[in-house]
């Protein structure tokens, strides 16, 4: 499998979830071994070089994203998860998706001060959820390193939000 391949099972799912977004739909890329091989080699030689203590990913498909780095680079995972999914004490963030308003929480026992945490998402639009995801790992003391996405949709300028809160981000696929 190449990336042009790879670039080509991805399906955009017009007017979904709601009216005027273009959904990417990273399922194919999932399901196949082929396929799913491909990203694992991909996601681990983008960050095999990266120092870390442990993967932060977004819910709901980080999940499968940061099981895959967290197993290949023998690092702990941390979940951030939507509002009401996580027990214990948490800490909260809201944050702005292109079509709403949601909040993410962490426990707040999952990073220890000054831990240097990667953290993962199949796909950055507005960076509303990435900003969201740092921040919490910000308040919990760590330190983000950086991001990775399988997907980065650059005409919503999510990357450059991002820079300009001064992380790094790289991506699989991009779209213009």
């Amino acid at each position: 499998m190449n990336d042009a391949q790879f670039k080509d099972l991805v399906r955009s799912w017009k007017d979904f979830p709601t009216k005027g977004i273009s959904f990417k739909d990273i399922n194919p890329l999932l399901s196949t071994p082929d396929s799913l091989n491909y990203l694992d080699e991909k996601l681990y030689k983008m960050c095999t070089n990266v120092q870390m203590n442990k993967i932060a990913a977004i819910e709901s498909r980080g999940f499968i994203i940061g099981s895959l780095l967290a197993k290949s680079l023998n690092k702990g995972l941390i979940l951030i998860r939507k509002e009401g999914k996580l027990p214990g004490p948490i800490i909260k963030e809201p944050y702005d998706i292109e079509y709403g308003t949601r909040i993410m929480e962490i426990q707040n026992d999952a990073i220890l001060d000054g831990e240097k945490i990667l953290i993962v998402d199949d796909l950055l639009a507005t960076g509303g959820s990435a900003i969201a995801a740092a921040s919490l790992v910000e308040k919990l003391g760590g330190t983000v390193v950086g991001f990775v996405f399988i997907i980065c949709l650059n005409y919503l300028e999510g990357m450059n939000k991002l820079r300009n809160h001064g992380y790094n981000a790289n991506c699989i696929l991009e779209y213009y």
